[in-house]
């Protein structure tokens, strides 16, 4: 059975699809089969991996049109891709019965096949966002370490409570990232301080460094292992992925266990 994981941040700029893409290749590495699913209309998944246009992507499967057609990029390691039609979905899909569990009922035939899907939830809360909650396990937070990243967060913790309550009894905070971070910074060390007063154990004990090397990858149409194996970013997403599986899979069973 696939862990879902919705990434989600409603600022934009904070490394979301950079950790989509990241965490989702670190996973691969773990020989974990990976599906990622770029939900935001920008389509910046989908660009940054250098994916030409499909004729079918998460707008015509949501729409109702085709069922998921995984693109592969490498072994172990597919995206659903998106496209700028998907910015008129909201719209085209208000009326629509049972509308916040669309994406949940077209995961379930591939629930076997993927080990992680990672969903790259757009930069708002509205109904796209509400799909992949409804539809994830966990949600996790990309927060750049700047102070004006920290606003909204509580408002996302809110969304999240709120459809774990109403539409998803399975969806829990999964973590909190903190990415572009440089430890020689005060207000960076500062501000994961404050994360930590409010979420807890809850915030990755890995944080991602600066790294221009995650910042060129996309040119390159890459990820940060195929392009720079050896950079900070590499090393910071690979311990992020052992984090993750560590925490998702380990952790329940060594409860269970108890």
């Amino acid at each position: 059975m696939s862990i879902i994981i919705s990434l989600l941040n409603h600022k934009g700029g904070v490394g979301k699809t950079t950790s989509a893409i990241n965490l989702g290749a670190a996973l691969v590495k773990l020989n974990k089969k990976v599906l990622l699913v770029d939900l935001d209309p920008q389509a910046n998944l989908t660009i940054s991996l250098g994916i030409p246009r499909q004729r079918v992507t998460i707008y015509e499967n949501m729409r109702g049109d085709a069922e998921l057609q995984p693109y592969n990029v490498k072994e172990d390691f597919d995206v659903i891709t998106s496209s700028l039609d998907l910015s008129g979905a909201e719209m085209e899909l208000i009326n629509e019965p049972g509308r916040e569990y669309i994406l949940r009922e077209l995961f379930e035939p591939l629930q076997e096949e993927y080990d992680y899907v990672i969903i790259d939830c757009p930069p708002s809360l509205g109904l796209l966002t509400l799909n992949a909650l409804t539809a994830s396990n966990f949600v996790f937070i990309p927060v750049q370490t700047e102070f004006l990243a920290l606003q909204g967060l509580a408002k996302i913790k809110q969304i999240t409570d709120k459809v774990s309550f109403r539409l998803n009894k399975k969806l829990k905070m999964g973590g909190v990232i903190a990415t572009m971070y440089d430890s020689r910074k005060i207000l960076n060390r500062d501000i994961v301080s404050t994360i930590k007063k409010y979420f807890g154990d809850k915030v990755f004990n890995t944080k991602i460094r600066s790294n221009v090397s995650l910042a060129e990858a996309p040119s390159q149409h890459k990820d940060i292992f195929e392009y720079n194996k050896s950079s900070n970013g590499a090393k910071d997403y690979l311990a992020l992925a052992k984090e993750v599986v560590g925490r998702l899979e380990e952790a329940p069973q060594k409860k269970s266990d108890a």
